[in-house]
């Protein structure tokens, strides 16, 4: 029997694993036999799941509700009581069903860090795919055969190469939790615009008074060199920016792999992944570019050495700018 929560749970994370335990796994692994009772069936499991997902995909998992998948499918949702005992065994098989749309790292060319890459890639393709997939928290995994094979995959990538058993889990989880953690930012600045009809770049011009009468360079000094390097033109929560982490996390795996082996296995060089970087040094405001100048106040750019050339010599005046493009004429 499942244990039912105590207390009515205040956050909108979803818990997999809250249905009946057997009946669950019965589903997962293919054991549950097909109702036989009633008439002849007209759905199948696998299309009340797709349903499901991508319901989830276009509305989000607050819209899911076997009422909802019924409605779908054009069935009433007791007809899919016969196949599935309740949306918590729903969830399950919807989350197996999205990991096996990841690819099995053995046979990835290259060594354990090849392997660890293309897991990490495939995740954060995964959940650009299925944004819902990380308001489900991983703390109580779902023991499918989709995701057990992955699973597996990713353990087998780095076993053999001087980490103990203990260690090999934890670098797999390292590399999850970093692309979990980066994938969420990522897709929730997606979703912000989405349900607040307000543009980064708009939300942005709206508090344009803190940079313009509140930020005091004296006193954030750091922070003021950066603005006029460029370095918070871009968005933090990007592919470029994840990219970054990634190669950073896995130089921390390495380290330690070659600690134990007095070698690394493979060179960092061999890295697939590019390693996005200013040529600066650091403390020091970049090269500036003589004769650039700020389309909105005319005053002189500090351009960075590398990279996009910058139009504004601050992120007033670029607010400055945005508000006089959408002036009501």
């Amino acid at each position: 029997m499942a244990v039912k929560p105590k207390r009515r749970r205040k956050s909108a994370t979803e818990y997999s694993g809250s249905g009946d335990a057997v009946r669950s796994l019965e589903l997962l692994w293919g054991i549950r036999k097909r109702p036989s009772r009633g008439p002849r069936p007209g759905l199948s499991l696998d299309q009340i799941v797709r349903a499901a997902i991508e319901l989830a995909d276009g509305e989000g998992l607050s819209a899911l509700s076997m009422q909802r998948v019924a409605a779908k499918l054009g069935f009433t949702p007791m007809s899919l009581y016969r196949y599935v005992p309740s949306k918590a065994e729903l969830l399950d098989l919807m989350l197996d069903t999205a990991a096996g749309e990841m690819p099995l790292v053995d046979g990835v060319p290259g060594g354990w860090r090849a392997k660890l890459e293309a897991s990490a890639l495939a995740d954060w393709a995964l959940y650009h795919r299925h944004p819902w997939f990380l308001h489900v928290t991983p703390v109580r995994p779902v023991m499918g055969p989709k995701g057990m094979a992955t699973y597996e995959s990713a353990l087998r990538a780095v076993s053999g190469i001087g980490l103990t058993d203990r260690e090999m889990l934890a670098a797999v989880h390292l590399v999850d939790s970093y692309v979990r953690g980066a994938g969420r930012l990522a897709v929730d600045r997606a979703q912000a615009e989405q349900e607040t009809g307000v543009t980064d770049e708009q939300w942005w011009t709206e508090r344009a008074y803190f940079f313009e009468k509140l930020f005091d360079p004296a006193r954030h000094p750091t922070m003021a060199r950066m603005m006029s390097s460029g370095a918070f033109d871009e968005h933090p929560f990007t592919e470029e920016v994840f990219l970054f982490g990634l190669q950073r996390v896995l130089d921390g795996i390495e380290a330690l792999v070659r600690s134990r082996s007095g070698r690394c296995d493979e060179s960092r060089e061999t890295s697939r992944l590019p390693v996005p970087v200013r040529d600066e040094t650091p403390g020091e405001p970049p090269p500036r570019d003589e004769g650039s100048t700020c389309a909105q106040c005319g005053g002189e750019i500090a351009q960075p050495a590398t990279g996009r050339p910058r139009a504004y010599c601050s992120r007033a005046c670029q607010q400055r700018a945005y508000r006089a493009r959408n002036a009501p004429e």
